[in-house]
């Protein structure tokens, strides 16, 4: 079937471009309020427990979000398929928006007590399920409405959503804060974002309930060739699961690693590991996305011109190759300080391997007593980066700072009193050998350079746009109308569900283990380049593709 010649786009067309992009920022504004509030929501919903294990209990809630996306593809692709794109993600915006709402108004743990929690793990659930339909649906309405050689520009304006919606979390947070105070927020203030959220749902709904089904779609159906099971056509056939495998590992896994890298995981970094004060480094973030963020549209139509592949690709090669030197930029921007006595006077443990657990303690709960474990835990409390090195059988751990070396000890066997006077004095040795050897406690803002951070940062931002702006266009035109919702949602959210959410966890594991506070991106950047060989070799460009055909 030829392709028709590209066409300016009708009114009906741009209200269904607005409408699937206003409802898909209205989502992630949801989905992003709980993981912005984690600190809050882990003291009124898990304060059962001890606060380091109530904070990771309320991220593993976060993080149960993510892990059921791919069900919510394989559960609302299927409806899309069969019934029509329309009706399945307005099913999607409804589930999503009253789950946030829910959580606004749901008694916390000291009102009813376990079941609290409970409740607000299956909320987190019932708004994962949905956004795994969500983004499909609106990815495939707009696309099967774009002209042919617009759909690339056209969906692009979909990619801008989840920034858009972080960044409207975050505005949100910052103004009820700011007019109620930091005490009454605490309280309830935190209420006030999921509250008003109904309202938005309100107006999404009202604008999607006055759309049309997508033309190919409506084709198809009078066609009476529509998918009976969308499902086993989708994954039970090797001709569709091969490509569904290609569009995981050669597109969206390097896609996600590079989106949750430029975002999420630089704002860990600038608080973590280079001690920028939480609302700095937030204000950077927000700063360089406003910059980066109409690249998303940039990207998105250049790809209908050069085709969506090169462009992909080209966002996670360069992730790869730069990664390293720009997060070392950063540092040296951020946190000079901290830059120059890493050069300077490096920190080396000197252990017995058999004494070395794996350095990964989120909740706080983990008691280590050999002296390697006692020393690395003591440096990673102070996010000092460090090198091992292999101690004879037997020898107690030393820490070097530049030429200091620091004895370390074992708690095994000492009295409560006798294992403190041995803390004491090993972090007094520990904090003055760091203090003389330049390392800082926190970055000093004199020093801060602002202009450089935002530049960096808006690197990194230009990379997301690169592989994220035409990726909802390249997996449209990867697969036929009928499979269309089903195939090409599974595939994105794995990729972004697994791969891109989990990294912040998966980095923060490699870091914890190595010592040192690069090695987290050896993550994206072994996945970033992992895609583009595969993507390179084995996924064909789509741009020209007929979307209307059915096989």
């Amino acid at each position: 079937m030829a392709t028709a010649a590209p066409r300016p786009m009708s009114q009906e067309e741009k209200k269904v471009i607005f409408a699937s992009s206003l409802g898909t920022v209205f989502e992630w504004y949801d989905f992003y309020l709980y993981g912005s509030l984690a600190a809050i929501i882990a003291k009124q919903f898990f304060s059962g427990l001890d606060e380091g294990s109530a904070f990771i209990f309320a991220l593993l809630a976060f993080a149960a979000g993510f892990i059921v996306r791919p069900f919510g593809a394989i559960f609302f692709g299927r409806l899309g398929d069969m019934i029509g794109r329309k009706y399945t993600f307005l099913v999607t915006i409804l589930i999503m928006g009253l789950s946030t709402f829910i959580v606004g108004i749901l008694p916390n743990y000291a009102t009813i007590g376990v079941a609290a929690p409970v409740i607000l793990i299956a909320l987190r659930m019932l708004q994962g399920l949905a956004l795994g339909g969500e983004y499909g649906g609106a990815a495939t309405y707009v696309a099967e409405h774009a002209p042919h050689g617009k759909r690339g520009a056209y969906t692009s304006w979909i990619q801008t959503t989840a920034t858009l919606g972080l960044f409207l979390s975050l505005m949100v947070i910052l103004g009820t804060r700011s007019i109620i105070g930091e005490a009454a927020f605490a309280d309830w203030g935190w209420r006030v974002p999921f509250i008003v959220s109904i309202l938005l749902l309100a107006v999404s709904v009202y604008i999607r309930l006055s759309m049309n089904e997508s033309p190919a779609f409506a084709k198809m159906k009078a066609e009476g060739k529509t998918s009976k099971a969308p499902l086993s056509e989708s994954f039970g056939q090797w001709k569709n699961l091969k490509i569904v495998i290609l569009a995981l590992i050669g597109l969206t896994a390097g896609q996600a690693v590079v989106w949750y890298s430029g975002q999420f995981y630089a704002l860990f970094f600038l608080t973590q590991a280079l001690k920028v004060d939480g609302a700095t480094a937030n204000i950077m973030v927000a700063i360089s996305l406003i910059i980066g963020t109409p690249f998303f549209i940039v990207f998105g139509s250049l790809s209908d011109k050069i085709g969506r592949k090169p462009i992909i690709l080209a966002g996670c090669l360069l992730a790869a190759v730069t990664y390293f030197p720009v997060f070392e930029a950063l540092t040296k921007a951020a946190n000079p300080d901290l830059a120059a006595a890493q050069a300077a006077n490096k920190v080396v443990v000197t252990a017995d391997p058999a004494e070395c657990s794996f350095q990964f303690n989120p909740t706080g709960t983990v008691k280590f007593i050999s002296s390697c474990d006692i020393a690395k835990q003591g440096l990673a409390g102070r996010s000092v980066s460090y090198d091992n090195a292999v101690a004879a059988a037997g020898t107690p751990a030393t820490v070097s700072v530049g030429t200091t070396v620091i004895p370390g000890y074992t708690s095994k066997g000492l009295s409560k009193e006798e294992g403190a006077a041995k803390a004491a004095e090993f972090n007094k040795a520990l904090n003055e050998a760091l203090k003389t050897a330049g390392y800082p406690a926190k970055a000093d803002m004199a020093k801060f350079d602002k202009v450089k951070v935002i530049i960096i940062l808006t690197y990194l931002v230009i990379l997301v746009t690169m592989v994220y702006g035409p990726i909802a266009a390249m997996l449209v035109e990867m697969f036929p109308t009928r499979i269309r919702y089903t195939s090409m949602s599974l595939p994105y959210h794995i990729g972004n569900g697994w791969f891109g959410g989990l990294l912040p966890t998966t980095a923060f594991a490699i870091v914890a283990q190595t010592g040192n506070m690069y090695n987290g991106l050896w993550y994206p950047i072994v996945i970033a380049g992992a895609t583009v060989v595969i993507g390179g070799l084995f996924i064909k460009e789509t741009k020209d593709v007929d979307i209307y055909a059915n096989d």
